[in-house]
């Protein structure tokens, strides 16, 4: 038996090696970008820091609305290809395309209008100067919209094909751009924040231009058809947001509770929401090799599940999911080992610095424990397309442990913002809970659309 299922197997172990580790490194180059952005505005002052960490928390709930969109896609066009039907995979990449093209004009369109609402309402109490700052960055970022969906739609549907050196290279040339124009424009020019916005817009839409450009090549399993046609399918676009939208809901509903608890964080004063700001960059990298291998495991199990081969889903599972666990073991002692290095580079005051390094050893250490299981193993059932349950235990988590604890343990217990991360804390073991007690019954196998 054993032996019959090596010979079928979907993905062989060189095959997910080559799957993860261009993830990985994408991951990673996401995360360090990110850190050297705030490094590089660093040196215009912590209210810099703070404005750009708030702004940026907008950008990371449009990014997971778009990634959540995009898995949709991959998941839909994933199963198509388990199934052996390439011309409807790529029909499914297509009206990803289209319809995230039009939904994020004009989600573009209403953050623009919405931006003193965002300033005074979302963020609350903040000081003039970080408002300033705040409201210039967001002003230049927000027109990246269109081309981050366009960029990770597209980055989807090469994962769903199992080659993620595209979506590594693309995502080398963006950083490089993105680095290479914060230096020059903050360091060259004394540009401040519109030095960090201004080559994040250039970089997306160089990014967004090239992916879409491969998705061209007409020997890809998933391609864009030529000539183009920009028409919906409708039923095809209900089944990508049979999965997008619960998975968007879950994520964007999980970015606006942090985007909440900042506005707590902003009560405590600036050393406290720059503290927040610097572990945040940090403790990206503590899951990062988790996050990439969730990202597999969507690519894998959809294929699997697509196939009804759901003992090969099972065992893909196990499989990612001790990878998950070493990786990230392995990052956690090398950033344990080089904190006080990377804390310096932030040029922070000496009471800043300390919270921030309590925050990361705390979060570091329970990464280690509940955050596979919390988070890369429910990619699984999004996979095999049991999206709600994902979605009704990650809101609920969310609303209720994280933002419901966190309240408490800041405000009540008087733990300030180190209380925020306690409560997150929380909610990873309750989520852990529920995924794993769905994964180990059947009925997520039983998900059909």
């Amino acid at each position: 038996m054993e032996k019959e299922r090596k010979q079928n197997q979907f993905f062989t172990r060189k095959a997910l090696i080559y799957l993860i580790i261009p993830l990985i490194i994408e991951q990673f180059l996401a995360v360090a970008v990110g850190m050297a952005d705030t490094i590089m505005v660093a040196s215009v002052g912590e209210s810099a820091v703070s404005a750009v960490s708030l702004v940026d928390s907008i950008n990371i709930l449009l990014i997971n609305v778009f990634g959540a969109l995009a898995t949709g896609g991959a998941v839909v066009a994933g199963q198509f290809i388990g199934k052996n039907k390439h011309k409807k995979a790529s029909e499914a990449g297509e009206q990803l395309i289209i319809f995230v093209t039009l939904f994020s004009v004009i989600l573009m369109f209403l953050l623009y209008l919405a931006r003193n609402f965002i300033l005074n309402v979302v963020f609350g109490s903040i000081e003039p100067i970080v408002e300033e700052y705040a409201h210039r960055y967001m002003t230049i970022v927000f027109a990246s919209i269109p081309f981050i969906a366009l960029y990770n739609s597209g980055a989807a549907l090469f994962r769903a094909m199992g080659n993620s050196n595209i979506t590594m290279k693309t995502s080398l040339i963006m950083n490089t751009i993105n680095v290479v124009g914060n230096a020059t424009l903050i360091y060259g020019f004394g540009m401040g924040v519109e030095g960090a916005a201004i080559p994040t817009l250039v970089s997306r839409i160089v990014a967004a231009i090239i992916i879409i450009l491969l998705l061209r090549d007409q020997e890809l399993i998933i391609h864009i058809g030529r000539p183009f046609k920009f028409k919906l399918n409708w039923d095809m676009v209900k089944d990508i947001l049979y999965v997008g939208i619960p998975n968007g809901i879950e994520n964007s509903l999980f970015q606006l509770g942090k985007i909440m608890l900042l506005s707590v964080v902003s009560t405590f004063g600036t050393s406290a929401i720059t503290a927040n700001a610097v572990a945040n960059n940090i403790t990206a990298f503590q899951f990062l090799p988790g996050v990439a291998i969730g990202l597999a495991m969507v690519t894998v199990v959809s294929q699997c599940a697509g196939a009804g081969d759901y003992e090969q889903a099972r065992f893909y599972t196990r499989k990612l999911l001790k990878y998950c666990y070493i990786s990230i073991m392995a990052i956690n002692l090398v950033i344990f080992l080089i904190l006080p290095i990377a804390l310096k580079a932030y040029n922070l005051s000496v009471e800043t610095a300390e919270l921030a390094r309590k925050i990361i050893i705390f979060h570091g250490i329970n990464v280690c424990i509940s955050w596979p299981l919390g988070f890369a193993l429910p990619n699984t059932l999004r996979a095999a397309k049991d999206v709600k349950y994902a979605m009704i235990v990650s809101i609920s988590s969310m609303w209720i442990v994280r933002i419901g604890l966190g309240i408490f343990f800041a405000k009540y217990l008087a733990f300030g913002v180190f209380g925020v991360w306690i409560g997150m804390i929380c909610d990873w073991y309750v989520r852990a809970l529920f995924f794993t007690r769905r994964y180990r019954g059947e009925k997520w196998e039983l998900v059909r659309v």
